[in-house]
Order: structure tokens, then C-alpha cells, then sequence
């Protein structure tokens, strides 16, 4: 790129994007919304005990700092220059639950992944204390039920087994944040004068939050026995939190100086992008999990059929907040790595999508991938992942269809959700994420929902939203939030091509096998002496599971032996 087209370039603005199985950093015009140049890092996920889920949380630093560095050199190769970053956005995986030491800088444990099950027991012992053990006795507060997902319960599990954090908590050592938090108090200092804040999208996913009053709760606080001081101070989705500090981990001291002045969760952040700020606009993000969202305007839209109400955004110190009414989906993404890195039956995730073409059929198989339980609409813990219609003419290509399928399906029973709950049907479904590069995914979805399924042509929409946020905060000021001003985002639209009579059918044998998957695994944990928890819990369910897995492996050395 020639020197004269740098100034042509104008304002930029980065985001970094921190989810359950990559960071990102990504660099954006501000005046076209144009994604110039991005560096992304794989992060592990640790599986040290049956159903539960860590990540490292100076390994997610580490790969903030590597991506930011990479995605600078790149620019500069690209004779773009780095100091037309103007201000960096934060978007991250929500829930997942760090603790550290203001002191050292260190964490006191591993980073607990919203997809973590170890808290069952915790949320059972909270259960008793509630009337009539009603998981959604908080959901006027918090537009949340009772569950294992949310942030609460991961700290009180933190306070109950980790010795090292209930001494720093005694000392008033202790710090606590979702990953967004984690990252902006270490990019502006660290023990050095870190800021430690969160944004309003983040906080309605603590259960410790108020909707309503957009404050931490003294009286949830103290049912779950958390001291407030762990607490980050609660802003706005978009307003200077704070300097980027000079750090040894970017050897350039690349954006030394930039505000950090945008924070939304993964999902609020991919509605911004998606542009959909009026009443109704609805998108679904298909990553780790699934996750539909859609806008309901300034005031908060309690659910009767299993959803979830968030705080969708509050872009300004002095703006409104927004509301949105969600379905969370545990496995999406994920049901593909566990195809790769469990079974082994792919060797890179695209190749899901070549097997299922070649067959473009499950066969009658039908893949329930309850890994973590049911979230929405059934908030069901006990249920368990099942692959169901298996015969001897079942292969893996089979198996890798009715796992696309599944992510389908499970999208399907939350949109029936929302239109019952909003009561206006949508018309066209807007979808974003990884996977949605799979087409054989995106014409399926549109076949299960029977409406469009419209994909935009640049798909980093959860970037893209913590960039707008971060542009466009007082101060700044380098991005408007106006749709009018950005170029036309392009798009590819997907329309069904099955009969409405094929998909209800497909649909009511979906349902039957989500059926048969609950009920599995025993609320109650049981000890193997070391504080572990089982999941056999009787001799048929571990014989039925066993039995279950030697089919699918034989399924696939069977579809081997026929190539």
C-alpha cells in the first residue's frame, strides 16, 4: 500500500476478541467498518475431571499480547500505520470466572469456562434455601435462572475449595472478573495501577447483578456469601476505561497509550455488529456455543419459555440501556472439535462439512449433544449427549451430518422460544460466527427454521461490534454508530428448500431423542475419595455409554474399511 493511501485510511480501531477456543485481534477502518488485517491464537481447554472445563488465564494474556503484536507487524508490512489506532474494544467469552491477586498480578486458579459442571452440587445446596428450591426465584433481578453457568456460583465453588483464594480474600488480596475484566485491568497496568471495571452486558451474566438498577445486588451478594469488594466497578459498553500501558510481553510497545474505551460479552458485541439496535432485530451467533439474541428495546422482557433477559448494550456513561431476550446453546462449534479431537473421525473441522455433503442425510441418526447438560429452553442438568437411530448402515459421514443437523435443531427450539415470548415471528434469521462458513450448515438451518437464513459477507461480527463500541465512546469519537454512515455490508442469504411438512417431521424426532438424553447423570455428586465426581452412577448407564461409544468407533473404522 502506497504512503498516500495511509492518510486516505484515516481513523483505525482495534478489538480484541477473546473466546472459549481462540483470541483474536482485529483491526478495522473506522470509516467503512473495512477489517484490514487480524492474527488469531488457538487456546487449550483443560479437562482435568469429568464435566469440567478451565483455561489458563495467563495462556489467554499470553495470546491478547501475541495476537496484538502479529496483527501489528502485519499492518506494518501492509505500510499501514499503527499509530492510526485510535481506540481498542474488548469482546470475550462470557461467565468464565477468574479470581487473582491485585497484589502479584498472579491468578489464584484457573479461569472456570462457562461450560464448567462442577458447580451441580453448589446450585443444589443454593436450591434449598429458596422457596419451593425455584431456580428462577432471582429471575425478576436478573433475568437468569439458578444454574451452573453463570459466574456466582463458579466463585462461591472458588470460596469453598481453594484455600489459597479464601486466605487472599481474607487479606483483601482478591480480585474477581469475568475474562473481559481479567484483560483490562492487565493491559492498563496490572498490579501497577490496573483498572478493574466490567461493562453492563458482562455483569447480567454474574447472577449478582441487577437489570434494573444496573448495580450489584447487596442482597444476591450476600445469598451467595460473596464479598462485594471482589467486585469490578460496573460501566457502560463504550467510554475510555483506561491507557493501554507499555507491556515486556509486546516487544514494539505496540499501542502503548491507546484507550481501551469498548467492552461488550461475545453475544452483545455481535448484535452491535450486526447493526441490530431496533426493537426485534434478531442474530444468532454460532460459535464454541450458539447463542440468538434478539433486541427488545429499553425495557427488559422477562421469558416463559426458557430464555434468558441480558443486558444487550449501554453504548455512553449517559446513553440507555438496551435489552435483549437470549438463547444459550451449550454445544455448537464445540460438537465439531469433539468429532476431531475425540473421536477422531475428521481431521480438521472443515472436513465435517465434506462428509456431510457426500451423503446429505443423517440416515435417521440423531446426535443430542448434551454435553453440559440442556441450556436453554430447558435448563435440564441432568441430561447427557446421545447419538440415537444407529444401524449397521450408519458411517461417519452420517454421524458428522446429524451433528450440523443438531446445531439446527437446537437453534430451532429457541427461535420457537422467542416467538412465543416476543410474539412477533421472525421473518428472516441474521447469523454470524465460525461456523457459519459452513454452507451446508447455513442451508440446513434455513430448511429446520423454514425462513431465510442471511449471512453477512464479512463475518467477524463480534469484532466488529467491540471496535464500533470503542470508536464510538465520548473522547474518541471516531466511529459513528449510525448504519447510514458505513459502506453497504454485502450479504449471502440462504432460503429453505425442503417442504414445511419434512422439517416438522425431522423436528419431532429431534425432540424425541432430547427426551430420551435427560435424566442421565444423578444431580448429586458422588466422591471417589479424592473430591471427583463420577459419572457412573450405575452399572446400565456406564454399560449403556460404553456401548454407545464402541458403536460410534466401530461406525468408523466400518466407513474406513468401505473407502
Amino acid at each position: 500500500m502506497a504512503a498516500s493511501n495511509r492518510v486516505i485510511l484515516g481513523p483505525l480501531v482495534g478489538a480484541i476478541d477473546q473466546g472459549t477456543s481462540s483470541t483474536r485481534f482485529l483491526v478495522f477502518n473506522a470509516k467503512t467498518a473495512e477489517l484490514l488485517s487480524h492474527h488469531q491464537v488457538e487456546i487449550k481447554q483443560k479437562f482435568p475431571k469429568e464435566g469440567w472445563v478451565e483455561q489458563d488465564p495467563k495462556e489467554i494474556l499470553r495470546s491478547v499480547y501475541e495476537c496484538v503484536e502479529k496483527t501489528c507487524e502485519k499492518l506494518t508490512q501492509l505500510s499501514i500505520d499503527i499509530t492510526n489506532i485510535k481506540a481498542i474494544g474488548v469482546s470475550n467469552q462470557r461467565e468464565t470466572t477468574v479470581v487473582w491477586d491485585k497484589t502479584t498480578g498472579e491468578p489464584l486458579y484457573n479461569a472456570i469456562v462457562w461450560l464448567d459442571l462442577r458447580t451441580q452440587s453448589t446450585v443444589e445446596r443454593l436450591l434449598k434455601r429458596i422457596p419451593g428450591k425455584n431456580k428462577n426465584f432471582f429471575k425478576n433481578r436478573t433475568g437468569l435462572p439458578l444454574s451452573t453457568y453463570f459466574s456466582a456460583v463458579k466463585i462461591r465453588w472458588l470460596l469453598d475449595n481453594v484455600e489459597e483464594i479464601r486466605h487472599a480474600v481474607s487479606e483483601g488480596r482478591a480480585m474477581f472478573g469475568t475474562v473481559d475484566s481479567w484483560i483490562i485491568w492487565s493491559l492498563t497496568g496490572a498490579k501497577n495501577g490496573g483498572v478493574h471495571c466490567t461493562d453492563v452486558t458482562n455483569a447480567s451474566r454474574t447472577m449478582l447483578f441487577n437489570i434494573h438498577t444496573l448495580e450489584w445486588d447487596t442482597e444476591l451478594c450476600q445469598f451467595f456469601d460473596i464479598p462485594m469488594e471482589l467486585l469490578p466497578k460496573v460501566r457502560s459498553s463504550s467510554e475510555i476505561y483506561g491507557l493501554m500501558k507499555i507491556c515486556p510481553s509486546l516487544k514494539s510497545g505496540a499501542l502503548t497509550g491507546v484507550p481501551i474505551s469498548g467492552c461488550l460479552g461475545d453475544q452483545s458485541a455481535a448484535l452491535v455488529g450486526q447493526m441490530c439496535f431496533q426493537d426485534g432485530q434478531a442474530k444468532n451467533t454460532y460459535g464454541t456455543g450458539c447463542f440468538l439474541l434478539c433486541n427488545t428495546g429499553s425495557k427488559p422482557v422477562l421469558s416463559d419459555h426458557g430464555l434468558l433477559t441480558t443486558v444487550a448494550y449501554k453504548l455512553g456513561r449517559d446513553k440507555p440501556a438496551c435489552y435483549a431476550l437470549e438463547g444459550s446453546v451449550a454445544i455448537a462449534g464445540a460438537v465439531v472439535r469433539w468429532l476431531r479431537d475425540n473421536l477422531g473421525i475428521v481431521k480438521t473441522t472443515e472436513e465435517v462439512e465434506k462428509l456431510a455433503a457426500e451423503v446429505g442425510t443423517s440416515y435417521g441418526c440423531y446426535f443430542v449433544p448434551a454435553f453440559s447438560g440442556l441450556y436453554a429452553p430447558y435448563w435440564e442438568p441432568s441430561a447427557r449427549g446421545i447419538i440415537c437411530g444407529l444401524t449397521q448402515f450408519t458411517n461417519r459421514n452420517h454421524i458428522a451430518f446429524a451433528a450440523l443437523e443438531a446445531v439446527c435443531f437446537q437453534t430451532r427450539e429457541i427461535l420457537d422460544a422467542m416467538n412465543q415470548d416476543y410474539g412477533i415471528p421472525l421473518g428472516q434469521l441474521q447469523v454470524d460466527g465460525g461456523m457459519t462458513s459452513n454452507k451446508i450448515l447455513m442451508q440446513l438451518q434455513a430448511d429446520i427454521l423454514c425462513i431465510p437464513v442471511v449471512k453477512p459477507s464479512m463475518p467477524e461480527t463480534t469484532a466488529l461490534g467491540a471496535a464500533m463500541a470503542a470508536g464510538a465512546a465520548e473522547g474518541v469519537g471516531v466511529w459513528s454508530l449510525n448504519p447510514g454512515d458505513l459502506t453497504a455490508v454485502t450479504c449471502e442469504r440462504f432460503e429453505p428448500q425442503i417442504n414445511p411438512e419434512e422439517s416438522e417431521f425431522r423436528y419431532a424426532r429431534w425432540k424425541k431423542a432430547v427426551m430420551k438424553s435427560m435424566g442421565w447423570e444423578s444431580a448429586e455428586p458422588t466422591s471417589n475419595g479424592h473430591g471427583d465426581y463420577s459419572i457412573f452412577y450405575s452399572l446400565p448407564l456406564g454399560f449403556y455409554i460404553v456401548s454407545s461409544m464402541v458403536l460410534l468407533i466401530g461406525a468408523k473404522y466400518i466407513s474406513g474399511l468401505n473407502k
